[in-house]
């Protein structure tokens, strides 16, 4: 798998497949459609955890387990539907919503693996969390835009030649391992302030 840092608390690896199905970049989003209203139904879900487990945060110093476990099922399944329509890999995902902070790696060539933060956790950073959001939200939107051109060139790579090129497919990699540490920080998984890193 692609590596990624170990020491953050969520962390989202990559095994890459050597091909992909020319004909994949044409109906890897269509076929994601019903894992699409799904994981809509599921963020809504997680963000109303959130929302509770801010306040828990503050009162308690501490955010129940069960609050975790829609958010950290929000971001694997989000990963997994958003690396299949990217058509990354060939392998559906599973209509699987698994919440451990552990990857069961029920799904080949990525895991999600997350250490929520149950105890002792800072309310002062858990009151800013919006503010202090802002600099690599910024970051993630120059990134994203920079995305969405790697991926409609490597849309007409993979369909031409059957494989992601190297170059792209690690860039996009680097953002959704950015983005997978920025969801769980956002989602007050951890208040280790996550790095400004693609690795």
């Amino acid at each position: 798998m692609e590596p990624t840092s170990s020491a953050y608390p969520v962390r989202f690896t990559f095994d890459p497949p050597e091909h992909v199905a020319r004909w994949r970049p044409l109906v890897s989003w269509l076929l994601a459609i019903p894992h699409f209203v799904i994981l809509y139904f599921v963020q809504i879900l997680a963000e109303v955890c959130v929302f509770i487990g801010w306040f828990a945060i503050l009162f308690t110093g501490k955010l129940p387990a069960g609050l975790a476990r829609f958010p950290v099922m929000l971001i694997r399944y989000q990963t997994r539907v958003m690396t299949y329509s990217m058509f990354l890999q060939e392998e559906y995902p599973p209509f699987e919503f698994p919440s451990d902070g552990t990857d069961m790696g029920d799904y080949p060539r990525m895991r999600v693996d997350m250490e929520p933060e149950l105890t002792d956790r800072n309310r002062v950073t858990t009151f800013f969390r919006p503010l202090l959001l802002i600099p690599h939200v910024v970051a993630i939107v120059f990134l994203g835009i920079a995305a969405a051109f790697v991926l409609l060139i490597a849309w007409f790579a993979v369909l031409i030649t059957g494989r992601w090129p190297d170059g792209l497919r690690d860039f996009l990699l680097g953002y959704f391992r950015w983005a997978t540490r920025l969801n769980g920080y956002a989602l007050l998984l951890t208040d280790e302030y996550p790095p400004f890193s693609m690795e």
